[in-house]
């Protein structure tokens, strides 16, 4: 496994295990034992997930020592107002069986984002999370954020793919010294024809590897960490077997040039997905 150091010190696994719209808590579980077996040590889950409690679960029913994994929500935007946060944050720390946790984010900058983040650096300072960030956060709002807060964000987790590659967000991002991580790295079921690109299927092929492992390496290899998620064990397994070889630089090049800089999920400053989002 790959590591990279936050901002306040603390090493994240460069590579982690999402469980987005897993839902049913046996599969959850089921996938959570599959990914820890296999070496994952990033779980990464959210309050509007619903999946906490079998996360939680399977985490305490694992056999890995809870100082060896690294566990990540976030706090839904409905939740930010002072009390209300507060209370959201014990109740997914007992949901997760966990007496502290190693990253909590702000899920998307909407609500009174400066009230909820004041929270979070009370738990934090309180060590009940060693790592605070956001997500979805546009550039010019993270540098906002920074400006008049004690705390800085660690990470700011955005959608990025091969179609996506947030070119402009990873260099405000670096000099700001916020981790960039990638969550839909594989573009969540909405881009398969980016597993049938020329270029991907070529390289995976002279690396005996998938098109799925070939876009995850691309990321890393960018200083972009990555959440793919699964309940397939195979490709549970298969994603993460991607640290025993390298892409080169002309490939590296390659690939950048398919960036088509278009996000599909997480567009905070797009009107209509804001106003969906405040449906849920």
């Amino acid at each position: 496994m790959e590591y990279i150091t936050l901002n306040n010190g603390i090493k994240m696994p460069a590579l982690g295990f999402g469980t987005y719209q897993i839902t049913d808590s046996k599969e959850c579980k089921r996938s959570i034992h599959a990914a820890i077996d296999s070496g994952y040590r990033l779980i990464d889950t959210a309050q509007a997930y619903g999946n906490e409690e079998a996360v939680g679960a399977a985490i305490a029913e694992s056999s890995t020592d809870r100082s060896d994994l690294f566990i990540t929500t976030k706090v839904w935007f409905k939740s930010f107002e002072n009390e209300v946060c507060r209370e959201s944050l014990e109740e997914s720390l007992r949901k997760l069986k966990c007496g502290y946790l190693d990253l909590v984010l702000l899920h998307w900058p909407f609500g009174n984002v400066y009230s909820a983040w004041r929270v979070l650096e009370k738990f934090y300072r309180a060590g009940k999370i060693r790592s605070i960030g956001v997500s979805n956060m546009t550039s010019a709002r993270l540098i906002d954020l920074i400006s008049f807060n004690e705390i800085r964000p660690a990470v700011n987790q955005i959608e990025t793919h091969l179609y996506c590659q947030r070119k402009s967000e990873s260099e405000w991002l670096k000099k700001y010294k916020v981790a960039h991580q990638a969550f839909a790295p594989l573009g969540q079921g909405r881009a398969n024809e980016m597993f049938k690109e020329s270029v991907v299927l070529d390289i995976a092929a002279s690396y005996k590897k998938t098109p799925a492992q070939i876009l995850l390496r691309f990321l890393l290899q960018n200083n972009v960490a990555v959440i793919p998620k699964s309940v397939h064990e195979d490709r549970i397994r298969e994603n993460i077997d991607i640290f025993d070889f390298k892409l080169s630089d002309s490939e590296m090049d390659s690939l950048t040039a398919l960036d088509k800089a278009a996000p599909m999920i997480g567009i905070p400053d797009d009107p209509e997905k804001v106003e969906f989002a405040m449906t849920w």
